[in-house]
Parts: C-alpha cells; structure tokens; sequence
C-alpha cells in the first residue's frame, strides 16, 4: 500500500483542528508502514479517514465553522468566523497572560491550588485563552491538568466552560486510551442537554472511535439522531472510519455503503459527502481488494462535484493491484479524459508506480504514454519512477534515452539527479556519474548533501580520487560540512590508487571538522590497507576503532584482516582471523570464503584448498571467477594438470555464467583472434564495473592462473587492459631520476607479469638510448607504520613476492638487480649496472629481439607433466636468496637521489 501524507486527506478536519486549537502550530506525522494484515488494513484506514477522527479527536468550535461553509452561509462568513476565533482580541497582551497561565499551572503541585494561580488573571482571561492552555496540556498528553482545571471552571461563573471547552476536554481524555472513557462521559453529561450540538456529540464519537469502540460509536449516533441533534459531515466520517478500521470482526463493506447512503439522502448541506468520506471508503474498498466497488465510488465522485486527490487514486490503484486488474485502471483514465475529468499526474504516478513494484516495465512505460496522449504533462517525479526501474533492471541504455525525453518536457530536478547517481553509481558507470554532476552544476540545478554523497561513493567505488577530491572542494566553498559518508567515498578512492598517507589524512580530518568516521570508513581504510599486505597499518586501525570509538568489528572488518594477512603472506594470522570471525557469530558470505581459499591456495595446500572450494560451492550458486582462478593457480604449480583441466571444462560448459565460459577459454587460448578477444575484452570491463576492490582481485587472480599457464602474451594483454582500466595506478612512475615498477598489490603471478613487461619496456629505452635515471627500482613491499621498519627489515625480502620477483630479475639479467640496505621493500638497479645492459644491448650488432623476456604463449602442458615440482625451482618461491647484495651500492650514486 502506497505511504500518503494525511495531511492530503484531511479537508474539514484539517479546518477544524485550526478552530479548536486557534493560532496553534500544525504538527504532521508521517504515516506508518504495516505489512498486511489487520494491521494493514488500519494503516490504510487511519490513513484515508485521519480526517474525521482528528474532528473527533480534537473536536471544538471549529467545526462549527466548518458547519457554516457547507450550510451555504457564504465561504466569507466562515472565513471571517475563523479569523474571529484566530485570532482573538488584544492578541499580545492575551498571549502573555496564556503563557504565564501555563508556566504556573505545570510548575503547580499535586495538591496546589488553581485558584492562587488565576487570582492575578481572573477578569483578563476569556474561554478563547482556556482553549489554548487546553491546547498546550493535549500536546503534552497532560490529561491530570487539564481535568483539574475544567472542575475548577466548573465551580465559577466567570469561566464556566462552554460546549467548545467540553468538546476539547472530552478530545485530551479521548486521546488518553479506553480507561479514560468513562471520564470522557462525564464531561459529557455534565453539560446539559438543550446545549449538546453535534460539536459535543463528535467530540465524544471521536474518543469511542479513536479507542476502535466502533459499535459504540455508531450507538452515539444513533442517539444523537434520537435526540433531535443533526449530524455533520464529520459526524459521519468519524464513524466511518472507525468502522472501517475495525479487524475483529471486520465490518463488511456493505454496511459502510449504508452510512454513506444516509449522507447522501440526508436533506441537511452540511451532512453532504466530501473527500474524505470518498477517501475513507477508497481506503476500505482497497484493503479488501473491491475493484468493482472503488471504480463505482469514483463515478458516484465525479458526478456529485468531487474532484479525486492524489490520495483518491491511490486507494483506487491499491485496490484494482490487490484485484490483479491494473489494465482496467488506464481504462478508467482514458473514459475520465474523455469525459473531460483527465486525471492529474499524480495518478497516473500511482499507477505506473504499481506496475514497476511487480517489474512491469513495458506497462510502466504504456501509461506514460497514455498520459502524454491523454493530455496531462508528466513530471519530474513521473521519469524518476522509470528510470529508478530501467536502473534496477539493468537497462542503462533506456536510462540514457529517457533522461533524454525527459530532458524536452521537463526540467530535471535534484531528485532526478540523486536517481541517477546512484542508478549509475550501483551499475558501475563510476565516470558518467562525475560527468551527470558537472552536468548539474552547468544547468544550474543545486546539489544537496545525498547528491554530494552519491557522487562520493560512485567516485570511492571507482577509484576516482582526483574527482573525490574536487566534490569535496565543492561541498567546502557551498559551506557544506561533509559527512562521514562523504568521507569514506574519498579515503576509497585514495585507498584504491594506493594513496595510503592521503587516505590516512583524510580520514583524520573527518573528526576534526567533526565528521566522526563510522564503522564502514574504519573497513573503508582497512580494505586500502589490506590490499597492499599493509597488515600492521590494518591491525592498528581496527585497534583504534574499537579502543578510541568504542566500534566493534563486524564481517566486513574481519574481511579487510583476512586480506590484509594474505596479501602480507601471513597466512596462519589469517586462518585464525576467520575462526575469529566464526567464534563472534558472523556467518561468513562468498568473500570471507575467498579470502580463506586464498591464504590455502598461497600456502600451496591442496587437500584444504579443495575443501575450503567445496564449501563454497556449497554457499554460493556459482563460485566466482577469482575462486576458480586461484584453484587453477594452485594446480598448475603443483603441476596437478589433471584437475585443473578438469576445473576449466567444468567452467567451459557453465551455462549459468558466459563469463566463465569466456575466460575457461582464454585460459586455454581459444579466443585470440580479434573477434573473439573482442569477447574477452567485454568480459574484462563487466569485471570493473563491480567496482576497484572487485576488479583488483579479479585481474590478480587472472594474471596468475595465466603465468603459471605459460600464457605469458596473454597475460601482457590482460595486464594492458587493467591499466587502460585504471586499475594499479601506481604500476608504472617514471622520473628523470627513477623509472619504477611497482607490484607491491599484485598477486605472485600478476607481478612476474609487469616485471616482465617492464623489462621489454627498459630494453626499448635502452636501445633508443634514452637518457638513464640514478637507478631503476621494482618495489615489492610497501610500509607506513613505524617509518618504513618492515621496507628496512630482511623479513621483507622472504615475502613470496619479493623471493620471486628477485629470483626472476636475476635469472633474467643476471646479477643487475639487488635488495638495498636502506630499503628491504625494493628490488634496485643502479645506474652504473644499467649502462652495463645498455652497452651489451649495443653489442648484439641489431640482431633482432622482442625484449629481454619472450612474452610468448606455450602449449599447455600434457596431464602428466613435471613442470614446476621436477626439483625446487626459483620461480616458484623457493629458492635461496643470498644474505648479502650481489652488488654495493656508491655512495655518490645514491646522494643524487
């Protein structure tokens, strides 16, 4: 059932409300959520008939008022009786003596006495001041008071109460539950019969309905008729509420259309249906799923002058949904246009927001189009609902073509704009949504803080810190404090390019502009740590989080560890981090199972490792890509060739997952003719839009089951695409002083990928005589705590990266490359060893060669092959690497830098 504001419902009442409570500030609540049911069904009825309950409620001299407007006394005269009772005389000086009236009588002692408190102000207050104090004591829920002081009105002939103070009265003890009732009837009859009106009788109906006493309440109406009282239109709309939101037993339908019938034959103006009378059957017709009888309330609507609100085509929508007959609705619309009573956008709004909650969005569409045909302008409101679906169904293209349409018709608005941040946002399309935002600002649309936000996270998710950083200048020179959410969207970007000072920085500044970071920004900077191996900075910012601000871990914070451990190749810290994240009774999902398979898979452990793979088959429909691929790297360097071509035909004939089928093949090298890598190349973009941490873990894994696949040019390829996607910004920096490769985020294999591909690139600049730097430098580990300890420790340098990448720059050039002493994190080639190499480039007479690391593909190896277990290889991480430099580093050589 649709949420609607009573306030849209509420006609007479709403006038009412301002009567008996003159001058009083309006208080809306919004209406609450039900889920089906009784309960439902009294949401959808409180909803619809708040009005005539609020009359009944708070009945006073307003509906007196009320009661001049449909008794044909002329809308000046009412409007004039309002402003009388509005605004009352000496307007300042009565409203000094009201406020001191009600300091001292709630600063009054049980047993104080009421008449010290009126002493001062006996002859200057009238029964309009009384209905204000009245007023104060109900919207505190003060009946005590309230009661007190109507007994000692009663007792004096100067402030003896009226029938509009009694109707108050009766409205504070109504509110108060069923206990109160019988006071409610006491109120009641003390005022004597010849002065009962139907202000008095509605006041009284209201606490009965109020308290869903339903029969009771139409038993007063029947007495009020008995006695001669006529009733008004809000008489009749207090009962019929509350029978309508009677649930046990429900009142049948049958008997709601009697009490509208007696409306209708009623001679009395001021007895004649209104909008919420229609509303408040509307309302019961659709939680009972009456089709037939919502569209015979409409026709009897339109023929007697009533015109429908948005309200009104709600409940008309709700009921032909719950009917399962939506077509008939747009019927009823197209005969209403032609009938000249086209129905307003909100309408057709409600209908076409009742097709895209079931997924219709060829209907959704047809009533946009049926509203442009029937000659109603759609909205700004209408396109959002569309393209909120287009975006949920994945259909970016519709997205794109409708913002287009509406873009013609209608000026989006910031609405509009949030829609479509974050429809982008959650599609991966992280630089369209930058470019929508600049869009915004030229069209001079104002940002709110949700846009700031949305476009934030788009720019986290995607890594994109220099336009993080440009919103955030944005919010700043707007006078706009960022928020933590704010907040995290730039620490992940600065996370995803390896920034990790920037993204400490910016997370310390959140607290001193008073941002207090959250439990997402803590496991926002975590992730940036833990993909780095950073597994000290990781440790020392969940420490902080739970002893500083109080925060305790939850999954996601275990995730970060479990990575951070593994990147690290701590791997025993990380098994055990999982068995913490079991013991504190957090259910692991698909990447916490990842993240374990991958400290197994890097230990080199197969039986675990299958295991660990069975477990989450067993979770998930489908393991990932990165799930397969680690298990494929394992088998390959344990040259377990049988079950690895297995686990690719397994992958290959997946007919859930065409990615998988794409990659099983580019594995096996069937898809490198241009057409088909056209197929690769699709497949390895949909990887980035799940966003940088998915596309990180994607491409290390892949790059991995590649080298060790002996696919070393297509390995080169996928790495050129990572690139091209943004992704390992910090892969390639180049001075005039160092040309640096840096692989301290990749997985084994994906690093001897770029080292490779590196080193071509230096032999190229070697033979085009380049200028050379003071030193060309591979980094393999990266530390900020503790200024650099680990980049200084020989710890460092038994990391399986920093083992394999210096094994293979050595096999490969011999004794060029070696770990300095005052940096243990990088693997270095001094200028003078770079002139070597470029002197025995010059020596090769031109003969021709590709580089100095044939990136070719070889044939996959037979089931039974010895590849890389014949005896202990280098290559595979376990080797020897010796104490000592194999060169010393000059001194002169290094001042330069």
């Amino acid at each position: 059932m649709a949420l609607v504001s009573t306030a849209t419902v509420a006609s007479s009442s709403y006038h009412c409300d301002l009567l008996l409570f003159p001058g009083g500030r309006r208080r809306w609540r919004g209406p609450r959520w039900s889920r089906g049911g009784a309960g439902a069904r009294l949401a959808v009825l409180q909803r619809a008939g708040g009005g005539g309950l609020a009359v009944l409620e708070r009945a006073g001299a307003g509906a007196g008022s009320a009661v001049l407007e449909r008794t044909g006394a002329g809308a000046g005269a009412a409007a004039a009786a309002r402003r009388e009772e509005l605004v009352p005389a000496g307007n300042g000086r009565s409203s000094y003596e009201v406020e001191s009236l009600i300091d001292r009588l709630s600063n009054l002692p049980p047993r104080g006495s009421i008449a010290r408190c009126l002493e001062t102000a006996r002859h200057r207050l009238t029964l309009q001041d009384f209905a204000a104090v009245y007023r104060e004591f109900s919207r505190r829920g003060d009946w005590q008071r309230s009661l007190r002081l109507f007994k000692y009105m009663q007792r004096q002939s100067w402030c003896r109460p009226d029938e509009h103070i009694h109707a108050i009265v009766i409205g504070v003890l109504g509110r108060q539950g069923p206990a109160l009732l019988d006071k409610c009837l006491e109120v009641f009859h003390d005022l004597p019969a010849e002065s009962r009106t139907a202000l008095s009788y509605t006041s009284l109906i209201a606490a009965y309905a109020r308290n869903a006493l339903h029969e009771e309440a139409r038993a007063l109406l029947d007495q009020m008729k008995a006695a001669g009282v006529a009733p008004t239109a809000a008489t009749y709309n207090t009962v019929l509420a509350a029978c309508a939101r009677a649930t046990d037993p429900p009142v049948p339908f049958d008997m709601l259309l009697g009490l509208f019938a007696e409306m209708r034959h009623d001679a009395s103006p001021s007895v004649r249906p209104d909008l919420t009378t229609y509303n408040t059957l509307l309302a019961a017709a659709a939680v009972r799923s009456l089709a037939d009888q919502s569209e015979m309330l409409l026709r009897t609507m339109l023929e007697a002058g009533v015109s429908p609100d948005t309200v009104s085509y709600r409940y008309i929508v709700d009921a032909f949904a719950s009917a399962g007959n939506l077509s008939r609705v747009a019927e009823l619309f197209s005969e209403m246009a032609v009938m000249g009573n086209t129905a307003d956008a909100s309408a057709y709004l409600g209908l076409m927001e009742a097709h895209t909650r079931v997924g219709a969005t060829a209907e959704a569409v047809a009533v946009l189009r049926q509203m442009q045909a029937d000659g109603c302008a759609p909205t700004a409101a209408t396109y959002r609902v569309l393209l909120d679906l287009y975006g949920r169904q994945g259909r970016f293209d519709g997205v794109r073509e409708l913002f287009r349409e509406m873009r013609t018709a209608v000026p989006p608005d910031t609405a509009t704009y949030n829609v479509l941040f974050r429809v982008y946002g959650d599609g991966g399309f992280f630089k369209e949504v930058v470019e929508l935002f600049h869009d915004m600002l030229e069209t001079g649309v104002e940002p709110d803080m949700v846009t700031c936000e949305n476009v934030m996270a788009a720019c986290g998710r995607g890594g994109l810190h220099e336009d993080a950083r440009e919103v955030l200048e944005y919010m700043t020179r707007e006078g706009m404090v960022p928020t933590a959410d704010a907040y995290t969207g730039l620490v992940e970007a600065l996370g995803h390019a390896a920034m990790y000072e920037e993204a400490y920085v910016a997370f310390n500044m959140m607290t001193e502009i008073g941002s207090l970071p959250t439990l997402e920004t803590y496991n926002t900077l975590a992730f940036a740590y833990a993909r780095g191996g950073l597994f000290q900075e990781a440790e020392a910012i969940f420490s902080r989080m739970s002893n500083n601000a109080g925060i305790q871990k939850n999954k996601d914070s275990f995730d970060a560890l479990i990575e951070a451990y593994c990147q690290g190749a701590q791997l025993d810290d990380a098994v055990k981090a999982y068995m913490e994240m079991r013991k504190s009774r957090f259910n692991p999902d698909e990447r916490s199972l990842e993240g374990v398979l991958n400290a197994y898979c890097i230990a080199g452990v197969i039986d675990e490792s299958k295991e660990q793979f069975e477990e989450l088959q067993s979770s998930v429909t489908l393991p990932s890509i990165i799930a397969y691929c680690m298990m494929l790297s394992l088998y390959a360097r344990n040259d377990r060739w049988a079950d690895a071509y297995d686990m690719l035909e397994e992958m290959k004939t997946n007919r859930a997952s065409s990615t998988h089928q794409v990659i099983a093949s580019l594995i096996k090298g069937e898809y490198d003719d241009s057409s088909n890598w056209q197929m690769v190349e699709y497949a390895l973009e949909n990887s980035t839009m799940e966003g940088c941490d998915y596309s990180l873990r994607f491409f290390n894994a892949l790059l991995d089951v590649l080298w060790w696949f002996g696919q070393k040019g297509r390995a080169a390829r996928v790495l050129d695409q990572a690139v091209q996607f943004g992704l390992f910004p910090e892969l390639y920096r180049d001075t005039k002083l160092v040309w640096s490769l840096d692989v301290h985020r990749m997985s084994v294999g994906g690093a001897l990928v770029a080292v490779s591909v590196w080193l071509n690139k230096l032999y190229d600049r070697l033979v085009e005589d380049e200028d050379l730097p003071q030193l060309a430098s591979v980094v393999v580990f990266f530390s900020i705590s503790r200024r650099g300890e680990m980049e200084k420790s020989t710890i460092t340098r038994g990391l399986p990266t920093a083992k394999v990448v210096y094994s293979f720059l050595n096999d490969t050039l011999s004794a060029s490359f070696h770990f300095p002493k005052w940096n243990k994190g990088r693997i270095i080639c001094l200028k003078s060893q770079l002139k070597k190499l470029q002197s025995a480039v010059d020596s090769s007479n031109g003969s021709p060669a590709a580089g100095f690391v044939p990136m070719m593909n070889s044939h996959l190896p037979s089931p039974d092959s010895k590849i890389y277990t014949r005896e202990d290889q280098l290559g595979n991480g376990t080797g020897h690497l010796p104490d000592e430099p194999l060169v010393e580093e000059k001194e002169s050589e290094l001042l330069a830098l």
